[in-house]
């Protein structure tokens, strides 16, 4: 423990800003915007890599300085069409949280509140330090690392800031679902923010900046912490895997569809079930989904395939192929019997056996204990996207109500949705057609 404790500590950069004189030498010592423009600088002539993983150190004096790993270099917009933390690949940590607004805030606390976090959001996603807030440290010595950050709004948001007529059709309440034991406290909201890195201590950083900087505007309803694979921690790019071992995404939609954006993001000027403010804009379905684990592992390789409709391996339909393969949905086996089982969650779940119905899932795993009775208290925090939850998540989720072999495994217990604006442009916020039109 010593010996490993002191390589590190030998290994570790100087953290001061500037040049600092040490013991008759000189140390060059780089803040987290510098260290990101020394990775710029050195991405452009190809940052040489040796065979055992070690990068080019870059010293003066005595002690290297090691540029950002390719983790930390990843980094998004916040201004665009659409908001960052749809399209973009899944990080390895994520938050998820819902604001209520304070008593006496209306409209125009909740416009002063969205200009302050889409600045913050902006400053945090470029790696740099947010205009009038006090640095925490906590993200010091990293790059942005695929931060991003999105913002949405509740049913109940329009009826606090007066704004009642304007909201959509869309957001209507979900429909109660059988299998549903939710928990009030952790469903629904005003506000909703969801945070996204591919490094722990920049995602907790943003939360923690934004949330500081609700002021007195609004108050904390609930927080979830997730996790998915590190980028890297696999031999080339795969599907990711969920708590039950099961390859989970294979169906997503994909931006180079033909048909991405009309499942996924609202036209131009709205349409009839989302007025003009929510163009380019997107629906967030969030479900907390707690998975029974310790039942789920009583059951053999086969039964969990059947269960599922796939190949735990590889994710290939029992229909036979690679992962990419076309679920053949009425191939038999030698004895008439559907190789994918008539209850088998991808068949159940397939567009093709609900009405075309389409949304693309990019959840978070999540453990948060253990339960009284030992068993994990962990699961999924099911996020999907879609133009209109009434033409993507609820139709399925009727199937899946219905008669989904998943269902014995799994348990629902907290919702929420949320419309979710259309990115910002420089110098604007989110949802500032809503807030000033």
């Amino acid at each position: 423990m010593s010996d490993e404790k002191a390589t590190t500590t030998e290994a570790e950069p100087p953290r001061t800003r500037d040049r600092e004189e040490a013991g008759g030498g000189t140390t060059l010592s780089l803040s987290r915007r510098r260290l990101l423009g020394t990775v710029g600088a050195a991405g452009a002539g190809g940052l040489a890599l040796g065979a055992s993983g070690g990068a080019l150190a870059l010293s003066q004096g005595r002690d290297p300085v090691t540029p950002l790993a390719s983790v930390g270099t990843g980094r998004h917009t916040f201004h665009g069409t659409h908001q960052p933390g749809i399209v973009e690949p899944g990080q390895a940590h994520g938050h998820l949280a819902a604001f209520d607004l304070v008593p006496g805030a209306g409209r125009r606390e909740a416009a002063a509140l969205l200009r302050r976090w889409s600045a913050a959001a902006a400053a945090l996603m470029a790696g740099e330090p947010v205009e009038g807030v006090a640095a925490t440290g906590i993200a010091d010595d990293a790059g942005p690392s695929s931060l991003t950050v999105t913002f949405g709004f509740g049913a109940s948001f329009f009826d606090r800031t007066g704004l009642a007529d304007q909201r959509p059709a869309a957001l209507e309440p979900l429909p109660e679902f059988s299998a549903d034991e939710l928990d009030g406290r952790r469903s629904n909201g005003d506000l909703w923010v969801q945070v996204a890195a591919d490094d722990g201590l920049v995602a907790f950083d943003a939360l923690r900046v934004l949330q500081r900087e609700t002021g007195r505007a609004a108050r904390l309803r609930w927080q979830m912490t997730g996790f998915n694979r590190t980028p890297g921690a696999t031999d080339r790019p795969r599907t990711a895997r969920n708590l039950m071992g099961q390859v989970d995404g294979t169906n997503n939609p994909r931006p180079e569809d033909d048909d991405f954006d009309r499942h996924v993001f609202v036209p131009r000027g709205g349409d009839r079930r989302s007025p003009a403010w929510m163009e380019h804009g997107s629906y967030a379905v969030v479900r907390r989904i707690r998975m029974l684990l310790d039942e789920w592992d009583k059951q053999s390789l086969e039964q969990q395939e059947r269960v599922i409709g796939r190949r735990k391996s590889d994710g290939a339909p029992l229909s036979g192929g690679d992962e990419r393969t076309p679920l053949d949905l009425e191939k038999t086996d030698a004895r008439g019997r559907l190789l994918v089982p008539f209850n088998a969650h991808a068949r159940v779940s397939a567009p093709e056996t609900s009405g075309g119905a389409t949304m693309l899932r990019r959840p978070f795993s999540y453990h948060d204990g253990f339960l009284p009775d030992g068993a994990p208290d962990a699961g999924l925090l099911f996020v999907a996207w879609q133009a209109d939850p009434q033409r993507g998540f609820v139709p399925v989720q009727r199937k899946l109500d219905r008669g989904d072999a998943l269902s014995r495994f799994v348990r629902h217990e907290a919702s929420a949705l949320f419309a979710v604006p259309g990115g910002a442009p420089e110098g604007g916020y989110v949802g500032q057609p809503l807030l000033e039109g």
